[in-house]
C-alpha cells in the first residue's frame, strides 16, 4: 500500500521582527494589550521597501526542506503551494516558486484555504500519492501579510496579528503495510460564514475591480468579526478533532504532538483545557511569529523537530486548523521509514 510520509521539513522567516512596541508606535496600542488578547510577543516582516513575494520565500524554506529530505528540485512531481497572499494577481504562486527552483515543466498548483491550507494541501498531496499519480510532492505555506495590512488604528484588531514567513514539507509515497504517513484527514467548509473574515478587493464581481472610492472605504484591507471566529474556533476545532480521532481509530493518547493553526494563543489555551491536552502535547510558536496563515503548522513542525519534541522517524502528529472560508480541518501523521 502507498502511504503519504513526511521526508524533510524546512521554514524561513525574514529577518526585520516588529514588536509589539513597534506597532504602538504606529496605532493606537501596547504590548500589555496585544499579549493578553493574542499571546503575541513578536512578528517578522519582510524588509521595508523591498520587493519580497511569498514566493520567495518559499523558495528559502522549499530549498531546506528539498536539503532535509535528500531530494534535489528535480526529484519533485508536483508543487502544491497554499497562500492567501500571492506574489501576483495571476498566475499563482506555485509557479512562480517552480522557475525559481530552477524547474521547466514540473506542474504547480495553488490552493486558497487560507488557514487550513496547509492541511488542505497535504491531503491533496495524500490523495495523488494514493492514486498512484505522484510520488514526490512539495507542499508549501507561505505568505507575505504585512504589505497589506491597515497599520493605523482603524485596522489594529488584525494588523497585530500577522506575520510574514513560509515553510514546506516534502512529502513522499512509501510503499509499505506499516501504518504511517496520513493516516486520517477530514476537511471542512461553511461558506455562510465567509464575510466574518475576508478580503474584499480587488473583486472580479464588481464593474471596476478596484477603484478610489473603493479604497477610501478600506475593502483592500482584511476585515474579520473576531467575536464570531473566536467562538466557531471553540466549536468546530474540538468536533473535528475527535473526529479524524475516529476516522484514524484512534485517541488522544495515541498522538505525540498537537500542532494547532496560530491565529490566537487565547483560542488553542481554550481548545487544550477542552480536550484536557496535557501540556507536553501541544505546541504553539504564535508568541514568536504571530499568525503566518498557511505557513504556521508547517513551522511550527519544523520547529518541533529542530527542538526534538517531534522524532522524525516515529511520532505521531495531529495538525488542527480554523480560518476563513470559513474552513476548517484537521489530520494526523505518523512519521516512519
Amino acid at each position: 500500500m502507498k502511504r503519504s510520509v513526511i521526508k524533510g521539513t524546512g521554514r524561513f522567516i525574514p529577518s526585520r521582527c516588529v514588536t509589539n512596541d513597534d506597532l504602538s508606535k504606529m496605532m493606537d496600542t501596547n504590548d500589555e494589550w496585544i499579549q493578553q488578547r493574542t499571546g503575541i510577543k513578536t512578528r517578522y516582516w519582510i524588509p521595508e521597501g523591498e520587493i519580497v513575494g511569498s514566493s520567495d520565500l518559499a523558495l528559502e524554506a522549499s530549498k531546506i526542506a528539498l536539503d532535509n529530505a535528500g531530494w534535489q528540485p528535480e526529484d519533485i512531481d508536483l508543487i502544491i503551494f497554499a497562500t492567501l497572499s500571492p506574489d501576483i494577481f495571476f498566475p499563482g504562486s506555485g509557479c512562480l516558486l517552480q522557475t525559481k527552483l530552477g524547474l521547466s515543466d514540473t506542474p504547480a498548483l495553488d490552493i486558497r484555504q487560507q488557514c487550513t491550507g496547509f492541511i488542505y494541501a497535504m491531503s491533496t498531496a495524500d490523495a495523488y500519492i494514493r492514486s498512484g499519480m505522484y510520488n514526490r510532492i512539495l507542499v508549501v505555506g507561505a505568505e507575505v501579510h504585512s504589505t497589506g495590512l491597515d497599520k493605523t488604528t482603524a485596522g489594529r484588531d488584525v494588523a497585530v496579528l500577522f506575520g510574514d514567513g513560509a515553510a514546506a514539507a516534502c512529502v513522499e509515497a512509501v510503499e509499505t503495510d506499516a501504518n504511517i504517513g496520513v493516516l486520517g484527514s477530514v476537511l471542512k467548509a461553511d461558506g455562510k460564514f465567509a464575510e466574518k473574515l475576508m478580503l474584499e478587493l480587488p473583486g472580479s464581481k464588481y464593474p471596476e475591480r478596484i477603484n478610489a472610492e473603493m479604497l477610501a472605504s478600506g475593502g483592500q484591507f482584511p476585515s474579520m468579526d473576531g467575536t464570531r471566529i473566536f467562538k466557531l474556533a471553540l466549536r468546530k476545532l474540538p468536533e473535528v478533532t475527535l473526529e479524524v480521532l475516529e476516522q484514524a481509530g484512534m485517541s488522544l493518547d495515541d498522538i505525540d504532538m498537537i500542532i494547532p493553526h496560530q491565529a490566537n494563543l487565547r483560542i488553542n489555551e481554550a481548545y487544550q483545557k477542552t480536550l484536557k491536552i496535557p501540556e507536553e502535547k501541544i505546541f504553539n510558536n504564535i508568541q514568536k511569529y504571530g499568525n503566518t496563515t498557511a505557513a504556521t503548522i508547517p513551522l511550527a513542525l519544523d520547529e518541533t523537530i529542530e527542538q526534538g519534541l517531534v522524532d522524525p522517524k516515529k511520532s505521531t502528529v495531529l495538525f488542527v486548523a480554523l480560518g476563513a472560508g470559513l474552513t476548517w480541518a484537521a489530520m494526523i501523521h505518523r512519521f516512519g521509514e
